[in-house]
Parts: C-alpha cells; structure tokens; sequence
C-alpha cells in the first residue's frame, strides 16, 4: 500500500484539545485505503481511540508538570494504523487496569477507558521508560 500516511501532533496536556484531535482522526481515518467491512466504522473508532487514549495521557498519567505536552503519531502502512500517544506523566500498569462492571446504570468509570480501547483496536501496549510513557495501539485494516 503506498498511501502510507505519518502525522506528528504535539499538544499542551489539557483536555480542551480533545474534539480537536479527535475530528482529526476523523479526517485521517476518512482518507485510509481500507476494507469496506472497515471503512465504515474507522472515523469514529479513530476518534474515540484518540480521545479515550488521550484522557488517559491527560487526567490519569499525572504528569508533576503543568504545562507538559503530549505528541501524538498517527502511522498507517502496509495495512496496519499505528497509533502512539506519548506523556511524560507517573504512568500505570495496563496489566493492573480492571475490566470494569456493567451496571444498571451503564459502564463503571474505572477501566472503562482501556476496555474501549481494547474493544477497538486490535493490540493495546504501555511502555514506561526514563524517556516517558507511550501507549501504543494497533489495527489490522484489512
């Protein structure tokens, strides 16, 4: 596949620029080669993947600095879409995230925003190193 696509966005760590990343993802999503049993869903798959992960980054990776940023890089080649969002907050464990509850009332808060991730794409990692956090996640676009 040669419509390969790279995007670099660095944004102030606040939670107003969240729909504006999102309708981003929107738009890339709209131009990928892709399946139609995928095409469909994708732009709000994207969007919802960009904010869910980036609310993580926001509110829960705590960076001890206010005015950190968080970078974004949206990669799709050879038919996989590869998204990382990288904070330098204190982080988590994914491995220790629990699956929330279903309720009368919907969806437990706690968890929720990685069992949507998991639920849209395919793999979810988190690596935490000196250089900072990244959540990684990929899927198939076949």
């Amino acid at each position: 596949m040669k419509n390969d696509i790279d995007i670099d966005i660095t944004i102030p760590s606040h939670t107003r620029h969240l729909r504006m990343i999102g309708r981003i993802g929107e738009k890339v999503a709209q131009a990928i080669d892709c399946s139609d049993k995928i095409r469909e869903d994708l732009p709000g798959q994207l969007e919802v993947v960009l904010t869910e992960g980036l609310v993580n980054a926001i509110k829960h990776a705590k960076s001890p600095d206010p005015d950190e940023e968080i970078h974004i890089r949206i990669n799709v080649s050879d038919r996989i879409l590869l998204v990382r969002i990288y904070d330098n907050g204190v982080g988590f464990d994914l491995d220790t995230v629990p699956t929330p509850c279903f309720s009368a009332n919907g969806l437990e808060d706690k968890g929720r925003g990685i069992f949507i991730l998991r639920s849209l794409m395919d793999t979810v990692k988190y690596t935490r190193s000196d250089r900072g956090n990244v959540l990684e996640m990929r899927k198939k676009l076949m």
